[in-house]
């Protein structure tokens, strides 16, 4: 129990978010973006491309400042915690790494790094890192090259795009292409040896995020 006072709730702070957006969005607006994430659950069943057990594919992208960061050099000394996300726009995903930035220390205690990865480019993710005060890297996957080797690629609807457009939101601006194309959210501990040890998808539905205290405990076993 005491790990799971010492760790935020994803879903406590998902009650007091979706309190907020229902009073910043108009009702029309909120009812279209929340048709879209029951479609895409719906639509994502089984999102993983990987599992506990597999070798996780190395990869080298570059953080917020234009530096390149390799999985395999921070194994050499932690394991890892991965975590895909969709955008700077997306509430949900500052909610997520924000509660995750709570729990930092506690992951670095348990003898592993955290890296966040989203399709944006790296001004962006310097914009998310900011956003939210976070400590740890934030790297930009442009294309999706590396997220799809991990977790499933799709491309945005026209729907929830245009109805950010109309509230004044442009998506295309964050991102190095056109291709509209965002990750599943998921997350991934991958141990100092390569090997997948928790990967986890909640669901196709966005709103729906791994919480905090399960990478903790995870970490901990």
């Amino acid at each position: 129990m005491e790990l799971e006072t010492r760790a935020p709730s994803y879903k406590d702070g998902l009650k007091e978010l979706r309190k907020n957006l229902g009073q910043m969005l108009p009702p029309e607006a909120l009812k279209k973006f929340d048709n879209d994430a029951d479609g895409l659950a719906e639509a994502h069943k089984s999102v993983l491309k990987i599992n506990v057990g597999d070798k996780a594919p190395d990869f080298s992208l570059v953080n917020a400042v234009g530096k390149n960061i390799r999985l395999s050099d921070l194994l050499i000394n932690n394991k890892v915690v991965i975590t895909f996300y969709r955008g700077t726009w997306c509430p949900y995903c500052n909610l997520q790494l924000s509660q995750y930035q709570q729990i930092l220390n506690e992951i670095r205690d348990a003898g592993a790094s955290f890296i966040a990865i989203s399709p944006q480019t790296p001004d962006e993710s310097l914009n998310m890192t900011e956003k939210n005060d976070l400590k740890f890297e934030v790297l930009s996957d442009i294309g999706n090259m590396v997220a799809r080797k991990f977790t499933t690629v799709f491309k945005n609807g026209d729907m929830p795009v245009q109805t950010m457009t109309e509230l004044g939101f442009d998506f295309d601006a964050h991102y190095g292409d056109d291709s509209r194309e965002l990750p599943v959210p998921a997350v991934f501990i991958i141990e100092k040896n390569g090997n997948v040890s928790f990967a986890k998808a909640v669901s196709g539905d966005y709103r729906e995020r791994v919480d905090a205290a399960e990478i903790l405990n995870e970490l901990r076993k």
